[in-house]
């Protein structure tokens, strides 16, 4: 087991509408206890996978190989841009993946969908406030807060997420990298059979999970969860709920 990351950078990209504030708060404490600094990316919504190629791009030439780490639409871009670039990459957290390969017919790409044509028709206000409605109180005041300030460019940012393939099956069982993919046991849009696909095809994979709950308790779990993945030690024993254990 290491004890610490070799690497003093660790990059870490948001979810679809999401924003940096929140990937920070899932990682940032579990990674500065194992020595490295989370550098969250704050998506811009005239290009979202733009911007996080860039800010990868940035991070490796400034710090060296970085630890990738992403949510949702972060974790499939983190993915490719890690198989792209393993000299670059010192390991991949992947938390919360949402489709495997094509999106079209994922609940998340739908949900996006869905959401980006409701914006455009009955503008943010209303779309935030039946968001908001149908939400855990956690998700609904982060979302409120991303997505005002990813307007209005948000509902573009929404389509451009569900059109983006992330790797098939093939392109996954390519990554050669210490990898954890971190998902929830309860999330309907991030379905838990994804992450255990995920887990499965990458050589060199722990899997961990969490709960909605305990993402909205404290979404540093799931920075804990990835520590522990990982193999790097935490203060605390992580209790997931699935877990294999991690090839050294």
């Amino acid at each position: 087991m290491r004890s610490r990351l070799d690497t003093p950078a660790a990059v870490v990209l948001p979810g679809t509408g999401s924003d940096a504030r929140f990937a920070d708060d899932a990682f940032s404490a579990a990674l500065s206890d194992v020595g490295s600094t989370t550098l969250a990316v704050e998506p811009d919504p005239a290009g979202v996978v733009e911007s996080y190629l860039a800010a990868l791009d940035h991070a490796a030439q400034r710090h060296g190989p970085i630890l990738v780490a992403g949510i949702s639409l972060g974790a499939a871009v983190a993915a490719r841009w890690a198989l792209d670039n393993p000299s670059s990459t010192i390991a991949l957290a992947l938390a919360l993946p949402a489709w495997t390969g094509d999106p079209s017919d994922s609940p998340a790409a739908t949900s996006a969908r869905f959401t980006a044509r409701s914006l455009r028709e009955d503008g943010l206000a209303a779309v935030s406030a039946a968001m908001a409605s149908s939400s855990p109180e956690w998700l609904a005041r982060t979302l409120r807060r991303s997505w005002a300030a990813q307007w209005p460019g948000l509902p573009d940012a929404l389509d451009e997420a569900a059109r983006y393939r992330s790797l098939d099956l093939a392109g996954l069982a390519r990554i050669q990298l210490p990898t954890v993919v971190v998902g929830a046991v309860d999330d309907a849009v991030h379905p838990i059979d994804i992450a255990r696909q995920w887990a499965g095809t990458i050589p060199n994979c722990a899997l961990r999970s969490v709960t909605l709950d305990d993402i909205g308790r404290d979404p540093g779990c799931l920075g804990r969860a990835a520590v522990d993945g990982l193999g790097l030690p935490w203060p605390h024993p992580f209790e997931g709920r699935v877990s294999h254990p991690t090839v050294e």
